[in-house]
């Protein structure tokens, strides 16, 4: 069955000659229902997300291969820019924190949370609708410089909580707040001073925050997952930004009380057998995070002659980026860390068949640290400038 024909009226009503045309090129019609009517959704749903790229003009767009570890030197605030719209499956990142290191220091914390809203804002362009954000970040002990009345002490800064607060304001969806927890503690600080207001917990613990992208495509109809027709009906939102369609199509499968199909985009993307086959998580990995408080050791980078034998002073368990990748994405998917660090996560990502893409300001610093560790792990490294 064509049904590029069999929804004709609509598609046609909906898309101009060149979107038609376009479909009509991504679509293989099958004779076997199933891998037919799974053509015309990906066929469909490619047309539409093209159609919203075309909405933002990108002046020479990257381009990344899926054989190695795509490095970007530069701002990513300058390297997103250059990313079409909804063309990364997944981003995974620990940012800077707040004046932790000496190579990214502000003025104050506002500074610094008004750097980092930039980034998040265009990231929400650049990540595909329905798909997630993994951002490690931990709360941490600093002057915030945010005062009239200059104060020399220090205080517990909650960047978790501002950072929820900014993801939410720049149109993402938090959903958990998973606990990396860093084990015993090697500090004896205020052992010998046993007295009231003298004694605080050290840090042991980081945030992994999970946030879910729902970008409400108006009255863009998806086609059903049964039977590809789109005659459907608006049914109802899972959630903000989520809306979900009913099968129409009497002769599609019906329910008792003749409802049809209720499903929506990102039920169709999470409901595709083969892809989600081809992508399951080693049952290892589903075990080690099967609680929101995950105990991991910290990377241990300085060796017994007080070298850094990584040559980064803030790596992060593999085991993050692993759990990341797993649980969020699908083999062919681009998974992006725009503070690409030692880049963990793009050689994680490019081990799991991903495309494995990170952006890196500091090249003065770190050129060597990311390619001993990109070739270390039997990979090789595509770089590019932004």
């Amino acid at each position: 069955m064509d049904l590029y024909e069999t929804n004709k009226d609509y598609i046609e009503s909906t898309f101009s000659s060149a979107e038609c045309d376009y479909m009509r090129e991504l679509y293989q019609q099958d004779e076997d229902k199933r891998k037919n009517i799974r053509s015309f959704s990906k066929a469909y749903i490619a047309t539409t997300k093209w159609v919203h790229q075309q909405e933002t003009e990108i002046e020479d767009p990257l381009t990344f291969e899926n054989d190695r570890v795509n490095v970007v030197w530069g701002d990513c605030k300058e390297a997103l820019k250059r990313f079409p719209s909804e063309s990364v499956g997944l981003m995974v990142t620990s940012p800077p924190y707040y004046n932790a290191r000496e190579y990214s220091t502000w003025p104050n914390l506002q500074a610094y949370l008004d750097d980092m809203r930039i980034v998040i804002r265009e990231a929400y362009r650049v990540l595909d609708n329905h798909r997630v954000f993994v951002w490690n970040v931990s709360d941490i002990v600093d002057n915030d410089n945010m005062e009239e009345i200059k104060c020399w002490g220090e205080r517990k800064i909650p960047l978790a909580a501002y950072f929820i607060k900014i993801f939410e304001e720049e149109g993402f969806r938090f959903t958990d707040d998973i606990i990396w927890d860093k084990g015993e503690v090697q500090s004896s600080r205020n052992k010998n001073k046993p007295y009231p207001f003298f004694q605080y917990p050290i840090n042991c613990y980081e945030h992994i925050l999970i946030f879910h992208k729902h970008r409400l495509e108006s009255d863009t109809r998806y086609p059903c997952s049964d039977c590809g027709s789109l005659n459907v009906k608006s049914n109802s939102y899972t959630c903000k930004g989520l809306r979900s369609w009913e099968c129409r199509n009497h002769e599609c499968n019906r329910s008792e009380s003749d409802r049809g199909k209720r499903y929506s985009l990102k039920t169709i993307i999470t409901q595709d057998e083969e892809v989600r086959e081809e992508s399951k998580v080693p049952s290892d990995i589903a075990t080690l995070w099967r609680r929101d408080i995950c105990k991991l050791p910290p990377v241990v980078k300085i060796n017994n002659k007080k070298e850094n034998k990584l040559g980064h002073t803030a790596p992060f368990p593999k085991a993050i980026p692993e759990m990341a990748v797993n649980f969020y994405s699908y083999k062919g998917d681009v998974v992006l860390d725009m503070f690409g660090g030692s880049f963990t996560t793009a050689i994680v990502a490019a081990q799991a068949g991903r495309i494995g893409v990170g952006i890196e300001l500091r090249k003065d610093l770190f050129e060597d640290c990311i390619r001993n560790h990109i070739q270390s792990n039997g990979l090789i490294l595509s770089e590019t400038t932004a």
